[in-house]
């Protein structure tokens, strides 16, 4: 079997750290599908799901990103109705209580960071990183399989180091 990992961060990686908890710290998800699942399970199931709420389209893919849901930001603004919210709300859990998956967290507290290592920084989002994968490796040796990862993109100068740490690791 061959799995992947799709990563994605809540935060950001500035080591500008504060003690305000909405900026100090950054948190590394990666969630584990089997790639066959993915295609025959995962992925017709999410697609019907914006489809059904967002008049999803392949032409025009529709991403759901936790920031744009909360806010009800385009093309989420139907989510301004509450029973729509409501059962859009009830049907996304529902189907995430229903998929066959592992989760993998990390939790970086970059204030702490910051004090801790005065000298010796390593970026918070590549240390993040690094443990995630590690742990990642760890899950798949246990099964005796093989997987790959994808990472979403972060923008171009971010996804240039970002390559470049994963080569390094």
């Amino acid at each position: 079997m061959k799995y992947r990992l799709y990563v994605d961060e809540v935060g950001n990686s500035d080591v500008k750290a504060t003690k305000n908890p909405n900026q100090r710290y950054l948190s590394l998800t990666g969630v584990v599908f089997e790639l066959g699942y993915v295609k025959d399970v995962v992925f017709p199931r999410l697609e019907e799901l914006k489809w059904e709420y967002f008049n999803h389209h392949p032409d025009t893919p529709i991403i759901l990103h936790r920031k744009e849901l909360v806010n009800k930001k385009r093309p989420f603004h139907i989510l301004e109705t509450p029973d729509i919210e409501k059962s859009f709300n009830d049907h996304l859990f529902g189907l995430m209580k229903g998929l066959d998956y592992m989760a993998l967290t990390v939790v970086i507290d970059k204030w702490e960071h910051v004090e801790r290592y005065q000298e010796w920084r390593y970026d918070p989002y590549h240390y993040c990183l690094t443990v995630l994968l590690e742990r990642y490796e760890r899950w798949l040796k246990r099964r005796d399989a093989v997987g790959d990862i994808m990472a979403e993109a972060r923008g171009k100068k971010e996804d240039r180091r970002l390559t470049a740490e994963f080569t390094k690791i």
